[in-house]
């Protein structure tokens, strides 16, 4: 359902959205390229202050390649679902409002229900649903299935996607943050917290000028596909077999053993 969003959603009309937190991030040295004179390479200390951790709050269009982030010294569901409620409503404010005739109750819950069929994790329906507007990836994390702010995404349109356990590989925010936290940290040595917001902050509105938009798959997919279609499946397990499996013919000479 995670792969059919990327590749299907935006054309069926809903906004796609991908959510994630990054770090903590510490005020230590952080190894990475810079650029200095010939011959003298930027030395980064080996000691450091703890000065405490920072975090980063991603919210990620791959569409258009939009990033909507902010730094925090602290997580917790309040501080998460305040701003997740806040970006997400302003989101929600710039897409075209949803038709004014109202769909048939069936086929409204169909077009909801559609997005919870193979997820591991499915959240219930609430009993009345609005127009389906947008479908956001979430990491399988408790603070993420809370009852209250479940029901606030299902009361906005917003069909929550939870990557299963151990696949946070299908949440596209991974990726964009990658980036990001190279950009802001690598070669750097940030002495406070604050540092480390105003950085990421200050990288993210300079993507924000020139975004580039991500596709599901890409050539390391397609090779991927090539190497399981070249796979011979072996029943019983997971295993396979890079050739198929040749047939044993048993051949009997006269009245000898068969061999």
């Amino acid at each position: 359902m995670i792969e059919d969003a990327y590749t299907l959603g935006e054309s069926m009309g809903l906004s796609v959205w991908c959510c994630d937190q990054a770090g903590p991030f510490q005020t230590a040295p952080y190894p990475g390229q810079s650029w200095q004179p010939q011959g003298l390479p930027a030395r980064q200390p080996h000691e450091y202050i703890r000065n405490g951790t920072a975090k980063v709050l991603t919210l990620f269009h791959p569409a258009d390649g939009r990033v909507h982030l902010k730094g925090v010294t602290g997580c917790p569901n309040e501080v998460l679902h305040g701003w997740l409620k806040q970006e997400l409503t302003a989101i929600l404010g710039e897409l075209p409002a949803p038709a004014v005739v109202a769909p048939d109750a069936s086929a409204l819950r169909e077009s909801w229900e559609r997005w919870q069929r193979g997820l591991a994790v499915k959240p219930t329906l609430a009993q009345r649903l609005p127009p389906l507007r947008m479908l956001l990836v979430l990491d399988n994390l408790a603070g993420h299935k809370t009852p209250e702010f479940v029901l606030w995404l299902f009361a906005h349109g917003i069909m929550p996607l939870y990557t299963p356990l151990g696949g946070s590989w299908l949440n596209m925010a991974e990726s964009i943050q990658r980036i990001l936290k190279r950009r802001a940290l690598n070669g750097q040595h940030p002495q406070t917290t604050d540092q480390i917001i105003a950085w990421f902050e200050a990288v993210a509105r300079h993507w924000n000028d020139a975004p580039t938009a991500f596709a599901w798959g890409g050539k390391r997919w397609r090779r991927r596909q090539r190497q399981r279609e070249r796979r011979h499946r072996v029943g019983g397990s997971g295993a396979y077999t890079r050739t198929p499996l040749r047939r044993r013919v048993r051949t009997i000479y006269g009245h000898g053993q068969g061999k």
